[in-house]
């Protein structure tokens, strides 16, 4: 994987660095309660002109999200052709970037069912990443996210089931780079939180047979890390809120993806945005990348997007360059 370097390399790096950048690009998995939906009025795939800026402003990365439940109608059976063109589209469309980060955005769940309640839920999900594997596998640019902010799931039977679908991807014989979250919404925050029942428990003695994996970590600065009000707590909150995660990503020589965070254009939120990126700078041994929250065509004036307005940068996308040796 161009770029990001994936676990096992961690501890022969320094800690003071620029972990790659990259940006969320939204829309395809808009309005999951229509299904399939209408494209152009329920969801949107990002296309080059909304990928052209970030490409320009040297974003390394885009994580690009996908609904199962369009691109694989019935569990178990093929991929959609039209769904998964309009995919592939997408995805050359993103080739001004180094690295494209597929991130099926179902929470684990599938038609609203949780897939620890779901009979063959872990198949199924396994399937699917058969599918997408076999699909991607000889592209060395994309990486495989396989599955966005699991629920409402405890980390037991939700390391049971990334188990299964990071051995199906291995078994078609691709070597992408996955990103493997935990559950809680895979928040830093509250990782090692928990005793017996935390992802850090979970995931203590996670392989991956092709030993090229980050762990992927959100992280949003408001009261709830919820990233749904505009509030920051504080000017430091996102650093103290990644402090225990990378004690534990360090002491296992494990790397790690911030793939969500984000901040509402206000002088507090402006500082803990730009604190949080010095701390992953200061921490590049573990933190080897971060994807922005969010760009995209249809935000408006959603208060952390940074798809440009009239041509002109967002200032939470001033505080990222800098952090990408572009200011």
């Amino acid at each position: 994987m161009l770029g990001l370097m994936a676990c096992g390399s961690a501890a022969n790096t320094g800690r003071a660095g620029h972990p790659q950048s990259g940006v969320n690009l939204a829309g395809a998995a808009f309005a999951p309660e229509r299904v399939p939906g209408r494209l152009g009025t329920d969801y949107v795939y990002p296309d080059k002109a909304v990928a052209e800026p970030f490409v320009r402003n040297g974003f390394h990365t885009v994580r690009l999200s996908i609904l199962w439940e369009r691109i694989q109608p019935e569990p178990f059976k093929p991929l959609s052709d039209s769904e998964m063109a309009l995919v592939d589209k997408s995805v050359a469309d993103m080739g001004g970037f180094a690295s494209i980060l597929i991130d099926v955005h179902n929470y684990a769940r599938y038609r609203g069912h949780r897939l620890d309640q779901t009979p063959r839920g872990a198949d199924m999900l396994a399937d699917l990443w058969t599918r997408l594997a076999k699909h991607w596998g000889n592209n060395p640019k994309i990486a495989f996210g396989i599955m966005n902010e699991p629920y409402d799931i405890s980390a037991r039977d939700w390391r049971r089931i990334a188990d299964a679908s990071v051995a199906a991807i291995r078994a078609t014989g691709a070597r992408n780079l996955l990103l493997i979250p935990g559950t809680r919404w895979t928040g830093a925050h509250n990782w090692t939180e928990g005793g017996d029942e935390s992802n850090a428990a979970a995931f203590a003695d996670f392989k991956d047979p092709g030993n090229n994996f980050l762990f992927e970590l959100h992280q949003y600065m408001d009261p709830d890390s919820s990233g749904t009000t505009d509030g920051c707590v504080s000017a430091a909150i996102g650093a103290e809120r990644l402090e225990q995660v990378t004690t534990w990503l360090r002491e296992r020589k494990a790397g790690a993806l911030l793939g969500e965070f984000g901040a509402a254009n206000s002088p507090v939120c402006l500082q803990a945005l730009d604190n949080i990126l010095s701390y992953m700078d200061a921490n590049a041994d573990v933190w080897k990348g971060w994807t922005y929250w969010a760009g995209g065509p249809w935000w408006g004036n959603y208060m952390m997007s940074i798809q440009p307005e009239n041509g002109k940068d967002k200032p939470q996308t001033e505080v990222l360059l800098r952090h990408m040796g572009k200011q």
